[in-house]
This record gives structure tokens, C-alpha cells and sequence, in this order.
């Protein structure tokens, strides 16, 4: 198999990774974060909260793979870029790694909380509190802020290089105002997450991404680009 037409196939599988581990964490992780006494309700389904964060980590690693796998494909047509892509997506995967941590750093608390009825919740409360927060604003910021910037990026150069058909850059590059401002205004607190409004804001994004990754598996890159890319190189060595 041509390597170009491997790497996308692998960019493609990422991509789709990547959205349904980060789907299943939120559908294991919302109900219990989310409870009136997460202490109990995460103490309880201590496995769910596992298995949660082990999908957030894949989902984070996936981000981390396609930024190494598409790196090279991009480089032919805007080095510089390409390298602001690779480093968005590992900011993008950072904020997911320190939420996990710190929904992890709920457990054993959460569990001595239930164990030991007569803990002081002046202290136990307030730092729970914290943990919940630190996941929910990183997640916010990996998954909405960090990843409109990333998207920028790729559908820019994907635009430019008419690597995949025109319609899915523009696509995506209509789609990210959109989900930048589904993360802004949830941020100040003029949207909750999953409210009518911020679904809507957030679904371009999310579909083109998905055209995008099946695009991928069954086309690949368009093959003139990378005929195109050459033929460049060959006229500035001249």
C-alpha cells in the first residue's frame, strides 16, 4: 500500500477514535460528576470512573497521533504551520491528561468521605469541589478552546493544498467560529454544556470532522496535491 494512502487511512481511524472515546467518557463520567453527592455517586461506581478516564486518556492519545502521523503530509505544503498544528494538538492533549489526574485524585478521597462519616467537610467538600473543577475547565479548554484553534489550522492548510476536496476545509473552517464561540460563551457562563444552543454551535465542527476521518479511510489525499507539492519544490531548487 502507498505510504500516503496508509496514513491516511491511520489519520482517519484516529480521528474517529478520538470522537468516540471522548463521547463514551462524558456519557460514563456526566452522571456521576454531576450528582447532587458525587462523593457517594463517584465512591460507588469507583470502575465507571476508571474506565471514564482511561477513555479520556485514548482520546488524548489519539490527538497525539494524528498530530505525529499527519505531520509529514502537511510539512510538504507549509512547513511552519504543519509544526503549529503538532504543538496545538499536544496543548490540546495536555489539559485532558491533567483533568484525568485530577478526577482520579477524587477517588481515594471520595472513598475515605463514605468510609468515614465524621470527616470535616469544611475541608473534604471544598477540595472536592476544586478536583470537579480542574476537570471540568480543562476539558472545556482541551475540547472546545484548544481543538477550535487546532481545527483552524488543518482546514487552513487542508484549504490551501487541496489535500481533500475543497468543500470539507471550508466546512470545517466555517465550523470553527461556531465552536470557538460554544466554548467562549460557556466559559463566562452564558451557555451550559449540551444546552440547545451549544449543541448547535458545536455540531458543524463535529460532523466535518467525521466527514473528514471517513473521507480519509475510504479516498485518502488527493493524490495532484502531493504531484503539485513536488512540482513546487522542483521550481525553488531551480
Amino acid at each position: 500500500m502507498d505510504p500516503d494512502r496508509k496514513t491516511a487511512i491511520i489519520v482517519g481511524v484516529l480521528f474517529i477514535l478520538s470522537t468516540v472515546t471522548g463521547v463514551l467518557s462524558v456519557i460514563l463520567l456526566e452522571p456521576i460528576v454531576n450528582a447532587q453527592n458525587y462523593f457517594t455517586t463517584v465512591s460507588a461506581n469507583e470502575n465507571q470512573v476508571i474506565i471514564g478516564t482511561l477513555l479520556e486518556l485514548i482520546c488524548a492519545g489519539a490527538f497525539l497521533g494524528v498530530a505525529v502521523m499527519i505531520f509529514p503530509i502537511l510539512k510538504k505544503h507549509n512547513e511552519s504551520l504543519a509544526l503549529g498544528y503538532a504543538v496545538a494538538r499536544i496543548c490540546e492533549a495536555v489539559p485532558f491528561i491533567i483533568g484525568v489526574i485530577s478526577l482520579l485524585s477524587l477517588l481515594p478521597l471520595s472513598k475515605e468521605y463514605v468510609q468515614a462519616g465524621a470527616m470535616d467537610d469544611s475541608y473534604v467538600l471544598p477540595l472536592g469541589t476544586l478536583l470537579l473543577a480542574v476537570h471540568d475547565w480543562t476539558n472545556l479548554l482541551g475540547s472546545m478552546i484548544i481543538f477550535s484553534l487546532t481545527a483552524l489550522i488543518l482546514n487552513y492548510i487542508l484549504y490551501r493544498s487541496k489535500l481533500v476536496p475543497r468543500f470539507i476545509s471550508v466546512w470545517g473552517l466555517i465550523g470553527v467560529p461556531l465552536m470557538l464561540a460554544a466554548g467562549l460563551l460557556d466559559m463566562f457562563g452564558f451557555l451550559n454544556p449540551f444546552s440547545t444552543i451549544w449543541t448547535l454551535l458545536s455540531l458543524p465542527l463535529a460532523l466535518q470532522e467525521m466527514v473528514f476521518a471517513v473521507w480519509l479511510i475510504v479516498k485518502g489525499f488527493n493524490p495532484s496535491a502531493f504531484d503539485s507539492s513536488s512540482a513546487r519544490s522542483d521550481t525553488n531548487e531551480v
